[in-house]
C-alpha cells in the first residue's frame, strides 16, 4: 500500500510539472532619451508598455540624473532597469585614447564607416580606468538593476553581409584594413612581448591567429574588470554583443562573449543585417544558448515601421521586423531556447508590432 501511494504521489507531481503554466517571457525594450525627455510622457510610455507584456527596460540617457529619474521611474511601474551605456563608441575623449587601424590612422580622426564610429582602445589603462569608474558611478545609483555594455567591441573588422550596399563595401572580401584595430605602439609592443611577432612587419596581419586572439583577449579583460566592479557594489551587468559568438562575433569584432564574466546576454540577431530571413534565428539562438551555458540569452530583434510592402524605405530604417515577421522571429528566438526577447526599439513599432508580440508570447506559453 505504501509502495503504490509513493507511486501515486511520484505520478501527480509528474503530472503537475508537465501541466504546470510556463513562467512569463522577459520582454526588454531598448530606448533613448533626449535631454528634453518629458518625465510624465515616458511614464506613459512605460504603462504602455508594460500593458503589452514589456518587463524591462534598456535606457540609454544623457546625464547621471536621468539615469537616477529614470530608474526610479522605471521601478515605479514595476519594471526592470537596464542603464544602457556605450563602451568603446565614444566621442571627445582624449587623442591617444583612440584606436589606431592597420594604416596607421586613429579612429577619432579617421572612423571607419561612419562618423560616429570613433572607438577607444580597450587595451589602454587609462580607457579602462575611467569607463570602469563611470560604470562603478552608475552602479552605485538606486533602482538601477544593470549595467548594461554596448559597443564592448572593436569596430566591423568584417561587415556584415546586409550592410555594405548601405557603405558602399559590398565588394570587400575579409578584413577590412580601415577598419582592422588597434595597431597603437602600445598593442603592438604587447603582443611582441607575449608572441615574439611584429605584427607591422606581417604582410597579411589576419592570416595570424595570435593577433585576432590578441584582440579577443583585450575585450575580455576589460569586460571582467567592470564586471568584477560592478558585482562588488551588489549590482548585475548586461552586455549587447553579435550573434554566435562563433559563428560571427568573434571574428566580425572580436567577441569572445561566452568567456566573460557577466549576467545576461543580449545578443544582436539582427538577421536583415546578414541577408537572412527570420529563420535564420532558429540556428544562432540555438548556438548563442549553448555558447552562453546558465547565463540568460535575450534574442535581440529589431524592428521597423517600413514593413509595408507599397513603402520606400529611407537608410536610417531600412532594416527591420515587419508585424509578421516579429511574430515568427519571437517564437523562433524562444522555441530555440532563449529566456527572453529585446526589442529594438519601441518608437518604431506600431500597433500592430504590439499585437504580434502579444500573440506570439500567448502562443509560447500554450505550447
Amino acid at each position: 500500500m505504501k509502495h503504490r501511494i509513493l507511486l501515486s504521489l511520484a505520478a501527480a507531481l509528474l503530472l503537475a510539472a508537465c501541466s504546470a503554466p510556463k513562467a512569463d517571457v522577459p520582454v526588454y525594450v531598448w530606448h533613448l532619451i533626449g535631454n528634453n525627455t518629458v518625465l510624465d510622457s515616458l511614464q506613459k510610455d512605460f504603462q504602455a508598455w508594460k500593458s503589452h507584456g514589456v518587463t524591462g527596460v534598456c535606457i540609454e540617457t544623457r546625464s547621471m540624473e536621468q539615469i537616477e529619474q529614470v530608474a526610479a521611474l522605471a521601478h515605479q511601474e514595476g519594471l526592470e532597469y537596464h542603464a544602457w551605456i556605450p563602451s568603446m563608441l565614444r566621442s571627445g575623449m582624449p587623442h591617444e585614447w583612440y584606436a589606431v587601424n592597420r594604416l596607421g590612422q586613429s579612429a577619432d580622426m579617421y572612423p571607419s564607416y561612419a562618423n560616429t564610429y570613433r572607438f577607444l582602445d580597450p587595451a589602454n589603462p587609462e580607457v579602462k580606468e575611467f569607463l570602469t569608474q563611470q560604470y562603478m558611478t552608475i552602479a552605485s545609483i538606486p533602482n538601477v538593476d544593470y549595467v548594461r555594455l554596448d559597443f564592448m567591441r572593436y569596430p566591423d573588422v568584417i561587415l556584415a553581409s546586409g550592410l555594405g550596399e548601405l557603405y558602399g563595401l559590398q565588394d570587400v572580401e575579409g578584413e577590412y584594413a580601415p577598419a582592422d584595430y588597434c595597431y597603437c605602439e602600445n598593442c603592438v609592443r604587447i603582443f611582441k612581448e607575449q608572441t615574439g611577432i611584429d605584427i607591422t612587419e606581417v604582410e597579411d596581419p589576419s592570416q595570424v591567429p595570435q593577433w585576432a586572439q590578441f584582440r579577443c583577449d583585450q575585450i575580455t579583460l576589460f569586460v571582467d574588470k567592470v564586471a568584477r566592479a560592478v558585482h562588488q557594489l551588489g549590482k548585475k551587468v548586461s552586455v549587447d554583443v553579435f550573434p554566435g559568438p562563433t559563428s560571427y562575433a568573434e571574428h566580425m569584432v572580436r567577441q569572445q562573449w561566452n568567456q566573460w564574466m557577466v549576467d545576461m546576454f543580449f545578443p544582436m540577431n539582427y538577421n536583415d543585417f546578414y541577408g537572412e530571413t527570420p529563420d535564420w534565428i532558429t540556428g544562432v539562438v540555438k548556438e548563442e544558448v549553448q555558447a552562453a551555458g546558465t547565463i540568460p540569452v535575450m534574442s535581440g530583434l529589431r524592428t521597423t515601421l517600413h514593413w509595408r510592402e507599397n513603402e520606400t524605405k529611407p537608410k536610417q530604417s531600412y532594416f527591420g521586423l515587419g508585424p509578421d515577421e516579429l511574430k515568427t522571429a519571437i517564437l523562433k528566438s524562444l522555441e530555440a531556447g532563449a529566456t527572453g526577447v529585446c526589442l529594438f526599439k519601441p518608437s518604431r513599432m506600431e500597433e500592430a508590432h504590439w499585437t504580434a508580440l502579444e500573440e506570439a508570447l500567448a502562443e509560447y506559453k500554450a505550447k
